[in-house]
């Protein structure tokens, strides 16, 4: 059986011109996209995903409201980045991929509709810029965000010191 051929030996050729052809003994070369491996990482396909997401109407937000509130601690501290790929836990292998997300959905909207639109925008994205075959994506309605609602950061108030509860407005 004849030796492969390793790159340190591929250059030793003593020929002037590079040899034409695959290597004596390499039985014919794959195409060049077929020599290697790609690996990506899990945070690729959660901010693909969460990209994709946030592009269609009707969600407030994505993350559970424990994740959110950490997120939202996280972005004031400072050079703490904001986090695309919140509320999407995503698990990938060689070839294929699932992907779960945790939304905020706005009030009115049809949940059935947004969803079936959401798993549309998140498996066409990650399908077409990693290759890898999305083989399902569960969403999970966490809450309903109200009109009347105020967002996290506008919530906060100081509390007494004493345990006194703040004064109402």
């Amino acid at each position: 059986m004849p030796d492969t051929p390793t790159p340190a030996t591929m250059h030793k050729h003593t020929g002037s011109a590079a040899p034409a052809g695959p290597p004596p003994g390499a039985g014919g070369a794959r195409p060049v996209g077929e020599r290697g491996h790609t690996a990506l990482a899990v945070g690729v396909v959660e901010k693909i995903a969460g990209m994709a997401a946030r592009e269609v109407t009707g969600i407030h937000a994505l993350g559970s409201g424990l994740a959110r509130t950490f997120g939202a601690m996280r972005d004031r501290v400072p050079g703490g980045k904001s986090s695309v790929g919140r509320g999407i836990k995503a698990e990938v292998g060689e070839k294929q991929t699932a992907i779960d997300i945790a939304l905020v959905v706005e009030y009115g909207v049809v949940i059935p509709e947004l969803a079936r639109q959401v798993r549309e925008n998140i498996i066409n994205a990650v399908e077409r810029m990693t290759g890898l075959e999305v083989v399902e994506v569960n969403i999970a309605v966490n809450d309903v965000h109200l009109p009347d609602e105020l967002e996290f950061e506008e919530e906060e108030e100081p509390v007494a010191v004493s345990g006194q509860r703040p004064k109402l407005k």
